[in-house]
């Protein structure tokens, strides 16, 4: 099918919208990026995926929280300027343990250093790894990673709706100081890709490929409260599953087939999912948009069948079991009676349903995770559980996001030689 782009005007209208809404293989599985020459293997234990070109910042420091899913004993950091089109200059970047209100945690600052150089600069449309630094952390602690900006930074790589404050300064380096000066606050999070991790133990990786509902949107801000953030909680407390990290590949807007917040699902499984050290498993939560957004946003050569995402699907599985690794379908959730004008519609919950059918019963995926089963209104199962229903009656609020962890089967990640 022909993919079309939003032309300005409609691409104007839809990032207003955004805004308003805070819108199975036998084979042995693979292990992407093996490790270092020294033999170390990393894992990816966070990450968020770049999704569009934000702010300028320039002479400021910002300090972003994260909580990791598995700790260890040696730390690197990605950062991001895939979204921009100039050098990005970064005068100094620091990590550290997180404390309250943009704070860190005396004696746990270590200076981060990209090819040896305290201060370097990323090339347009390019990520940069740190080097290795020695820092300890525990399972689901949350660190600060802090960037100065010297120059102007052009606009910013950008993960629009993260969740998660993002404290910024005024002019002035603050990457060391235990309490940032702050000047203004966002939601969103800039220039940073991932953390990985070396764990003390055999280690697998759940990436949670999906969008919005993935990414956690209307979820409490700074409270961890995503289905992948409960999922990782899970995990971490039972022995044979603490090696195991998951790393969120959620993006608000994003669609299977249509370019539209972020690229869509297929071209950017590379980027945010094949190539995240350590995966093994995959969940796959998306679809939802490719249904909706055509008649919300007036863009009729952009609608698409059930057949259509069906494809999209069916060239996800090939590419994710071509590297060894196992991808579990997620039903997607109700939408019906959402506020969003003409978003939801007969046609559409048709296709939604056709789409489960075949989660469901076709064996194409390794394993089904049924989130619609979870979530729905027994009595009204075109709609959410009003107690799991964020307001907008499309996404889930706190205790729906923690009932589709909860539906998630934990032996779908078992691995033996992960419980020695």
């Amino acid at each position: 099918m022909i993919i079309a782009r939003p032309n300005r005007t409609i691409a104007r209208v839809a990032t207003a919208l955004l805004f308003l809404i805070a819108v199975g293989t036998s084979a042995q599985p693979a292990r992407a990026h093996e490790g270092d020459k020294d033999g170390t293997d990393w894992v990816a234990t966070w990450a968020e995926s770049p999704d569009s070109a934000g702010p300028t910042f320039n002479g400021q420091t910002i300090r972003e929280v994260v909580r990791i899913s598995i700790g260890g004993g040696r730390l690197r950091v990605r950062l991001s300027n895939e979204m921009g089109t100039a050098p990005l200059t970064v005068g100094a970047a620091h990590i550290a343990v997180a404390g309250p209100g943009g704070t860190i945690q005396p004696g746990t600052d270590r200076v981060l250093t990209f090819g040896g150089h305290g201060s370097f600069t990323l090339a347009p449309s390019a990520p940069a790894l740190s080097d290795p630094v020695d820092m300890d952390v525990s399972d689901l602690t949350s660190l600060a990673i802090s960037l100065y900006f010297p120059v102007s930074t052009g606009a910013a790589t950008t993960h629009g709706t993260a969740s998660q404050t993002t404290f910024i300064s005024g002019p002035g380096d603050f990457t060391a100081s235990a309490a940032l000066p702050v000047a203004t606050t966002s939601v969103s999070r800039f220039f940073l890709g991932a953390i990985y991790v070396v764990p003390d133990s055999p280690t697998a990786a759940v990436v949670t490929l999906g969008d919005s509902i993935t990414d956690g949107l209307f979820s409490t801000v700074d409270a961890e409260r995503r289905w992948p953030d409960r999922l990782a909680e899970r995990l971490a407390a039972l022995h044979r599953f603490k090696r195991t990290s998951v790393v969120n590949a959620g993006i608000s807007g994003n669609r299977v087939l249509n370019d539209f917040v972020g690229p869509n699902a297929q071209s950017r499984t590379d980027r945010d999912v094949l190539g995240q050290p350590g995966v093994r498993f995959v969940t796959l939560l998306e679809g939802i948009n490719d249904i909706g957004f055509p008649t919300l946003l007036g863009l009729p050569a952009q609608a698409v069948s059930a057949d259509d995402i069906i494809e999209g699907y069916r060239q996800l599985i090939a590419r994710v079991h071509s590297h060894g690794l196992k991808i579990y379908g997620g039903t997607l959730t109700p939408f019906e009676g959402t506020i969003y004008p003409g978003y939801f519609t007969t046609d559409g919950e048709t296709k939604r349903e056709t789409i489960n059918h075949y989660i469901r019963t076709s064996g194409a995926f390794d394993a089904v995770i049924d989130f619609d089963k979870a979530v729905r209104d027994p009595a009204h199962p075109t709609r959410l559980l009003p107690a799991f229903d964020s307001g907008d009656h499309l996404h889930p609020n706190d205790a729906g996001y923690r009932a589709m962890a909860d539906a998630i089967d934990l032996h779908l990640f078992d691995e033996p030689e992960l419980e020695r």
